[in-house]
């Protein structure tokens, strides 16, 4: 008799402290910190191939783990080197999502039938112009091409008209590229599908006559600032960061908007896709609509890339050129073609 009067007492405590847990954990209690509002996902890791610039990448992953509680790995490389080794792992990668600089290696990620889709709000929050017909990926950010030159040795009447004017021979050893990296490809592969193969190779067999190599986009400004060349094909926020801190590079430089639809004004699109081989697909893409929402983008706005934003209609740094008065030429991202891009440098003899 004692034993089964201990058993109801028991099964009673227990009934009671149940009732008590639920009545705790009703819609008024607070969520854990940084679980999103109890989101399921809080907890889950995903792996980020980064080829974007990595403080930058520093700050969206580490809000964004702040936000919801997913937690970041970052792989940091360059545009080639992280979309090479994307398509050499195939479907047995361990990366979740894919953030380039520029637009061509997105597309080489694509072509290799790799991507699933990026969700449907990072879709939503970007506008059609700054992401790929395909909806494969999409736009976080956006760079314009500019022509930085010294302005004691060029007047703005002597500036050139257009990016295809670099191929006069009165331009010989006057202006400067990297075309070893990403960002320079990138344009070139705008001006293969503005103008065509052909009037691409021609321009480069000239650039290869008139340019003046230098590896990195700040190595080429360094020295239009210090007087050794007259000019160089960069992109805008090499000059604007550097004018945020010391300006010791970029003193005696200003910079050339080509704009009427020119290839020398392109403005690349910096991507983020989802793989499809993501065992974390729901979480990858969360991530990529917190880049393109207002948080992410206002990082972009505030923070120290000087980089453009494209999505949630966030505005640029208030230093910058309004991204709709460059008067940039209308390509599609997808159309990109990296692989083509390097044959043609190549047989012109600048890789």
């Amino acid at each position: 008799m004692k034993r089964r009067l201990r058993l109801i007492s028991a099964v009673a405590a227990t009934a009671a402290a149940a009732l008590t847990l639920a009545a705790c954990s009703g819609s008024g209690s607070p969520a854990p910190s940084g679980s999103a509002g109890g989101d399921s996902l809080a907890g889950q890791t995903i792996t980020v191939y980064n080829a974007q610039h990595e403080e930058l990448t520093k700050s969206w992953t580490d809000a964004f783990t702040k936000a919801t509680g997913i937690k970041v790995q970052v792989r940091n490389g360059d545009d080639t080197e992280m979309s090479q080794q994307l398509i050499q792992e195939g479907k047995r990668s361990p990366a979740d999502v894919f953030l380039t600089e520029n637009s061509p290696s997105m597309s080489a990620v694509e072509k290799a039938g790799l991507f699933t889709s990026p969700g449907a709000e990072a879709l939503k929050n970007v506008p059609t112009e700054y992401r790929p017909s395909s909806g494969k990926w999409v736009g976080i950010a956006a760079r314009s091409t500019v022509f930085a030159y010294n302005t004691a040795k060029l007047t703005e009447a002597q500036l050139p008209k257009s990016m295809m004017d670099l191929a006069d021979p009165s331009w010989k050893g006057r202006w400067a590229a990297s075309p070893s990296g990403a960002d320079f490809q990138a344009i070139v592969s705008a001006l293969v599908q503005l103008k065509g193969a052909t009037a691409a190779e021609d321009w480069l067999k000239a650039m290869k006559t008139n340019s003046v190599a230098y590896k990195g986009n700040s190595t080429a400004m360094k020295a239009v600032n210090a007087g050794e060349i007259d000019g160089a094909i960069i992109y805008h926020y090499y000059w604007f960061g550097d004018q945020a801190q010391t300006a010791e590079n970029s003193k005696n430089v200003a910079l050339h908007y080509f704009k009427n639809q020119d290839p020398g004004a392109f403005v690349s699109i910096s991507g983020g896709g989802v793989l499809a081989s993501s065992t974390h697909q729901a979480a990858a893409q969360k991530f990529l609509a917190f880049v393109t929402g207002t948080e992410g983008q206002k990082i972009l706005q505030t923070g120290t890339s000087f980089e453009y934003p494209v999505g949630s209609g966030v505005a640029a740094n208030p230093k910058l050129v309004p991204l709709k008065d460059l008067q940039a030429p209308t390509i599609d991202p997808a159309t990109l073609n990296s692989k083509q891009v390097t044959d043609l440098m190549t047989q012109a003899g600048l890789l």
